[in-house]
């Protein structure tokens, strides 16, 4: 005899695993997280700060 499933069940497991695999290309394709890239931006803005601040003024 057959074993009986719950197709919800079962549709609900394939839905969940179509998702972990879309997430996971995601992380794959944007890689950074928030953090990164607040940090990477505070340090692109320091730098700029720190350039700007050794510039010799032309009168």
């Amino acid at each position: 005899m057959a074993e009986i499933i719950n197709l919800r069940q079962v549709r609900k497991a394939q839905k969940r695993k179509q998702a972990d695999a879309t997430a996971s290309a995601n992380r794959a394709k944007f890689g950074q997280t928030k953090a990164e890239r607040n940090a990477q931006t505070a340090e692109t803005q320091r730098a700029a700060r720190l350039l700007d601040g050794a510039k010799r003024e032309h009168d």
